[in-house]
């Protein structure tokens, strides 16, 4: 069956308000209508990817010719012409589904609303606080992590500083806070979270040394690791991931922690979530994850958070590197437009020796 791909980045920001007619901050928007082409690097030929202009998306996978596949644009003015398919998006709310009905696509061809409330469910971050991590937490004593779901102000204030606390949903380093004392205008963002949200997640301050994720898909046949994410922020919000193949990836992580570890932590992962996901979720989602100093010695911190939608690492994936590639960078730029660049690197190829 064909698929309709959308590129729907304010997809946390929509899930935390859980509106139908939702309005997405100006970034959200300027981010779907700069890159809503991005589909075109997982889809299939002959898929359809929903872009708010047509000519604009053209323009922009020009430069992108060897990675992307033959897809169709398409608009939402387009949608009623269009035959019944699967639509594929970035991730389900209640906003796309609401905007979809609007453009006149058939409800049968939705997530339900008792869908979309599991979804969110699955999406809060206490929910892998409390249904992941422990069980993650049992693999290892090389890992490291806890978390807290606290549902009042006067809760936070028994921890010890510094702390992280973030709000249940959020999105690019948004709603979270790094705290170091309590001021007047924290317990009013906390007092905030916790109305609007039901609650805050705090967790303890740790020592990072690097940033990564491990990728999967929930498919039938239950939970299939798909490959590693290394990626970098800046000031919180996604900046680029390292395009290389797993082999080159497990080599730069494995200067910090052995392969052997990753392995079973990933296997862990799709152990627990196969059963949880078989009657609930279909689709990509990551697991960001955090290589930390602890006392001396580091250590995995292996759940930081669950993103129950596609995420930057699986588009980098989508490039399907291989060992004899020479390593380059996906990085997104923001002037006046967001930009997709795809810039080769200083790295040398993988020696086949260290393979």
């Amino acid at each position: 069956m064909m698929h309709l791909h959308i590129f729907n980045p304010e997809h946390d920001i929509a899930l935390a308000s859980d509106l139908a007619n939702f309005t997405a901050p100006h970034a959200g928007r300027k981010m779907r209508e700069d890159l809503g082409f991005l589909p075109a690097f997982w889809a299939e030929d002959g898929d359809f990817v929903l872009v708010d202009d047509v000519e604009a998306a053209l323009n922009s996978v020009r430069h992108f010719k060897q990675y992307i596949k033959e897809v169709v644009f398409v608009t939402l003015e387009d949608l009623q012409q269009l035959p019944p398919m699967e639509i594929s998006p970035w991730g389900w709310d209640r906003a796309l589904k609401g905007q979809l009905i609007r453009a006149g696509v058939e409800s049968n061809m939705l997530p339900s609303d008792a869908q979309l409330a599991t979804f969110r469910t699955l999406s809060n971050r206490c929910w892998a606080t409390k249904q992941l991590l422990p069980e993650i937490m049992k693999v290892d004593d090389r890992l490291i992590g806890e978390s807290f779901y606290l549902q009042s102000p006067q809760e936070v204030s028994g921890f010890a500083y510094p702390y992280v606390l973030k709000a249940p949903w959020s999105s690019s380093g948004r709603g979270i806070r790094y705290v170091e004392s309590i001021t007047t205008h924290l317990k009013g963002w906390i007092a905030n979270v916790i109305q609007k949200q039901g609650g805050v997640m705090l967790e303890p301050y740790y020592q990072k040394v690097m940033d990564f994720a491990m990728e999967f898909e929930a498919t039938d046949d239950g939970v299939l690791y798909s490959g590693l994410s290394l990626f970098h922020t800046e000031h919180g919000a996604y900046s680029s991931n390292i395009l290389a193949s797993e082999n080159e990836k497990l080599r730069i992580i494995s200067k910090y922690i052995s392969s052997q570890l990753l392995d079973a932590v990933s296997q862990k992962i799709a152990k627990v979530l196969s059963p949880l996901f078989h009657e609930t979720y279909r689709g990509p989602f990551g697991v960001d994850m955090m290589i930390v100093s602890d006392k001396g010695k580091l250590k995995l911190h292996p759940c930081v958070e669950l993103n129950l939608r596609r995420t930057m690492g699986h588009v980098a994936l989508s490039f399907k590197m291989q060992d004899t590639d020479a390593r380059k960078e996906m990085q997104i730029a923001f002037d006046d437009n967001y930009h997709l660049h795809i810039v080769s690197t200083n790295e040398n190829v993988i020696n086949n020796s260290l393979i």
